[in-house]
């Protein structure tokens, strides 16, 4: 018997706020080491091991690739690198994206859950989509504890609503509330259980480990390719959880590969109204040439082909305009394409 001495937090948007509520309220012998990822850009420089060491008395810091960890730390994954936990020490990696993020929740949940099984805690803080769904699903398959912040408290419900609905969560509390109950867990001594894994229980993101051919890459092919690499997507499921993997490690949830799929969409209708008005452009000034040559034919030609090119731009600007989301944006598109 061990006690609980690990404890994974993710977060996005709202997540600052949430994070600094939480540990203001720890105890300075706080027992268990405390990792955290919070979606940040990449080219953004974070200063949350600041806020959060000022927040509370227990001193946060970015780790560096193959630094031991100790309890009563806060360890925060830097800005564009994956933070993992592994047989008492941390990784810090680039390696491929999850859910379109780096650092992603997934891989630290992951990692901490085939690393440290029963003596991890999973918390899931305020964020938009899904990141950290199926994190937390493999540390409740691992034997670990798995905690949410009521989605009514959270300033951005998405990432512990998709919790809440795909995993078998064990404590759904405000944030007031979980300062003391994880004083709680990490004080109980943690039975092991009986492993059930997942099918899509792969090696954390930046493993060496290649899967290199149909053997060693889960689940099976998708009709869809990876929109970082083209390459194909893989679908793996666990209960109602749909997750993607491409042969190179990036991964998505389906609501993830859905938000990137449409920011994909949209800049690619802002690329064709951009060529669709040159295009017009350059139509109208070929006929304007044309017509004063007197060649009313070559004239007719270019000025039809201008028209139809600002028929179509208008129509996706219109698309562009309501929203892809909306009903009348799709309607538009759809009775476009179909005339």
């Amino acid at each position: 018997m061990v006690k609980r001495d690990i404890v994974v937090v993710g977060a996005s948007a709202g997540g600052t706020e949430a994070l600094t509520q939480l540990v203001q309220a720890l105890p300075a012998g706080f027992p268990a080491a405390i990792f955290v990822v919070v979606h940040f850009p990449a080219s953004a420089s974070s200063v949350l091991p600041r806020i959060l060491s000022r927040a509370g008395p227990l001193p946060a810091t970015h780790p560096d690739d193959g630094d031991p960890f100790l309890p009563g730390r806060i360890y925060v994954a830097p800005p564009d690198c994956h933070l993992m936990v592994r047989d008492g020490r941390m990784s810090v990696r680039k390696g491929p994206k999850e859910n379109n993020a780096r650092p992603a929740v997934d891989p630290l949940f992951r990692s901490a859950a085939r690393s440290a099984g029963h003596r991890v805690i999973g918390v899931v803080l305020s964020g938009n989509l899904d990141d950290g769904t199926a994190g937390l699903l493999s540390i409740k398959q691992h034997g670990g504890v798995a905690v949410v912040q009521a989605p009514q408290t959270a300033q951005y419900p998405g990432m512990p609503r998709s919790a809440i609905e795909h995993v078998q969560v064990d404590y759904i509390l405000p944030i007031e509330q979980m300062p003391a109950l994880l004083v709680d867990l990490t004080s109980e001594q943690a039975a092991a259980k009986e492993l059930v894994l997942m099918d899509s229980d792969e090696p954390p993101a930046g493993d060496n480990e290649a899967q290199v051919d149909r053997e060693t890459q889960p689940g099976t092919p998708s009709t869809m390719t990876c929109p970082e690499c083209h390459g194909t997507l893989w679908e793996t499921r666990e209960g109602a959880l749909v997750h993607f993997r491409c042969r190179v490690g990036h991964a998505y949830t389906a609501e993830s590969l859905l938000a990137h799929q449409a920011d994909q969409l949209e800049a690619a209708l802002w690329t064709a109204l951009r060529s669709l008005e040159e295009h017009a452009a350059l139509s109208r000034r070929l006929a304007a040439r044309a017509g004063a040559r007197g060649h009313s034919h070559s004239a007719s030609a270019f000025t039809e082909q201008a028209m139809d090119a600002e028929h179509h731009a208008s129509t996706i600007r219109n698309v562009l305009s309501t929203g892809l989301n909306s009903q009348a944006g799709i309607a538009d598109i759809t009775s476009h394409i179909a005339s």
